[in-house]
């Protein structure tokens, strides 16, 4: 459970992160993305009045963005547009957090949704079905799960991290 934490806490932080930087610049591709080609650029006027509203500040500088940067706003945009006003209250505020961290901090978030999206999806499902469970518990569980991963050395985490996923039918506790 304390692995679903650590694993879940970093993809929720990372993707909130990852969705909202809006003047961040892009983080950098796996290294497998180098044998694809590179990204076009994408005419401002390819992209509908809504996602030119919702990024009307980039639109004198549209041109001179770096094509990886105009597909990765228009893809946010898009995003951005399909949401809820849920979710987007929820985004603004881990985009909020985001913005609050300390760039280190951020580089460390990027690489673990980097490591993430690396996993096999079944392992991403697992990671996000655990990390749902851990959401569901009593705070006061939650904190003394946290206590208890500050508490392992690094070897105790490591063998955390390491231990097979439980079945199926196992009720968290």
């Amino acid at each position: 459970m304390i692995k679903a934490f650590i694993i879940g806490a970093s993809w929720v932080l990372a993707a909130a992160g990852a969705v909202a930087q809006a003047d961040e610049p892009p983080a950098p591709e796996p290294a497998n993305a180098a044998a694809s080609a590179p990204a076009a650029p994408r005419a401002w006027s390819s992209m509908s009045t809504q996602q030119q509203q919702l990024l009307h500040g980039y639109q004198d500088k549209w041109d001179s963005l770096p094509p990886e940067r105009q597909q990765a706003l228009a893809k946010g945009s898009q995003r951005w547009l399909s949401m809820t006003p849920e979710q987007r209250s929820g985004a603004q505020q881990r985009f909020t957090q985001w913005r609050a961290m300390p760039p280190e901090q951020r580089q460390a978030l990027r690489q673990r949704w980097q490591q993430y999206k690396s996993l096999p999806p079944e392992q991403q499902q697992h990671l996000r079905e655990s990390f749902n469970r851990f959401r569901q518990m009593a705070p006061e569980r939650r904190t003394e799960l946290r206590k208890q991963w500050r508490q392992m050395s690094p070897e105790q985490r490591r063998r955390v991290i390491q231990r097979p996923p439980p079945p199926p039918h196992h009720a968290p506790r």
